[in-house]
């Protein structure tokens, strides 16, 4: 039994928008088709797109997903007269009419899940992005050849967030991925990690993990992370402002955050 997220805005049972979902065996969930709400969405085997109306806002809700990296393949539900409108650059992996019977929709998730699981096991061990490189089999990351100084913790937060590039995780969340379910402390932990993991890899290259105000943090891909170290190196006089919860872990008494 599978895990499905099924993104609609229409108030309604996932059956009403898929009914072969009625006769297969796979755990459904239902959320918005809103962007800033997928944030906090628990992960799933595949994401479902209600794409029956509003096909311009679904586009760029796709390829708002694609984007951001969710880690699962994308299926498009879609009426038959809306199968004109899509196209490769929604970024989708695959269609399904509303219509199309258990049968179908089982072999088609089937495949789409098949196929997510042989681009995973192809995945190279070891992790780049520009002039950045993460071993997993040595547990060592390097920056123009040079290895950095970085504890596991460290190490364990920077490789995560080079497997999405892109892709905003909040504090909460990079706590779960990164230090676990049993991990007691603060999300302040995340924000004193991140400042030393930016301190090692120096002005030049602390760009590549970029906050997101309000959210989060994200790996920035090397082209936007050159643009944001240019802006700063413009700045470098002024009194660089950190995100509120940053500056309340570093400012307040010291934590000691897990190595």
């Amino acid at each position: 039994m599978s895990s499905l997220l099924l993104l609609t805005n229409a108030l309604q049972p996932s059956t009403e928008v898929l009914p072969a979902l009625g006769l297969l065996l796979h755990n459904v969930r239902v959320a918005p088709a809103e962007g800033p709400a997928l944030v906090d969405t628990p992960g799933a085997d595949v994401i479902l797109i209600d794409g029956r109306r509003d096909l311009p806002q679904v586009r760029s809700l796709c390829q708002l997903l694609r984007s951001t990296g969710p880690g699962c393949p994308l299926v498009l539900v879609v009426t038959e007269g809306g199968l004109a409108a899509v196209t490769a650059d929604w970024g989708i992996d695959d269609v399904l009419l509303d219509t199309a019977g258990p049968a179908e929709v089982e072999a088609r998730l089937r495949l789409a899940m098949g196929r997510q699981q042989i681009v995973n096991d192809d995945s190279p061990m070891e992790i780049r992005n520009g002039d950045l490189s993460v071993d997993e089999a040595t547990y060592s990351a390097k920056l123009k050849g040079r290895v950095l100084d970085l504890t596991f913790k460290e190490f364990e937060l920077l490789k995560y967030l080079a497997q999405h590039p892109g892709r905003v995780f909040t504090r909460a969340q990079l706590l779960q991925e990164v230090w676990g379910y049993d991990y007691f402390g603060g999300t302040r932990t995340v924000d004193v990690h991140v400042r030393r993991l930016r301190a090692k890899l120096g002005p030049e290259h602390e760009s590549l993990i970029g906050t997101v105000r309000n959210v989060g943090y994200r790996f920035v891909t090397p082209e936007k992370a050159d643009r944001s170290s240019s802006e700063a190196k413009a700045k470098e006089n002024r009194a660089k402002p950190e995100d509120a919860d940053e500056t309340a872990a570093l400012d307040g008494t010291e934590i000691r955050a897990e190595a």
